[in-house]
């Protein structure tokens, strides 16, 4: 997946907007699960496949902070990352950044573990080896590759935002 992976892509909907005229907050956790259904789908086993063969992935917690605005008709990048998965549980960053100037816009994370259909917990390196190995495979691999490496501004420049990408979620 890696060398053919494509960022998700997403265009601010006048839909997700509230009377401020910015995305309402919510959306941004939609936008984590579309980013993360997306990678899933890339790296070869989206959640139709896990649920087909009797995994389940619920998420435990989902957290998001916002660092600059986004409006209607923005284009954005959702870039996931696997931070941490141990075959139990599965930590899973998002970062949000614009398409044009890649200023990071929020991030944020989800926590996840694995159930059986009977909404037992499993260890996927029990259940399905194959599966554990292409996590193991993904876990810390920065997708967005092809995103500049230059340090990320933010429109209003606040002094208190970390813009340097080797320091974020980790």
């Amino acid at each position: 997946m890696e060398k053919n992976y494509q960022l998700y892509e997403h265009q601010a909907q006048y839909y997700e907007t509230d009377q401020m005229g910015i995305i309402h907050h919510s959306n941004y956790i939609r936008w984590f699960e579309e980013a993360r259904t997306n990678m899933l789908e890339q790296m070869g086993f989206g959640y139709d496949q896990m649920e087909k063969s009797g995994i389940i992935v619920p998420v435990l917690a989902v957290n998001c902070e916002y660092k600059s605005m986004v409006h209607y008709n923005d284009r954005v990048y959702i870039v996931p990352k696997i931070e941490q998965f141990n075959g139990i549980r599965l930590q899973i960053s998002y970062r949000v950044m614009d398409k044009t100037t890649h200023a990071l816009r929020a991030y944020g994370e989800s926590k996840h573990c694995f159930l059986d259909a009977t909404s037992r917990p499993i260890s996927l390196k029990k259940v399905d080896k194959e599966l554990y190995d292409l996590f193991v495979s993904y876990v810390d691999k920065d997708l967005d590759q092809h995103i500049t490496e230059e340090k990320v501004s933010s429109e209003k420049g606040d002094e208190n935002i970390d813009h340097d990408r080797s320091n974020w979620m980790g």
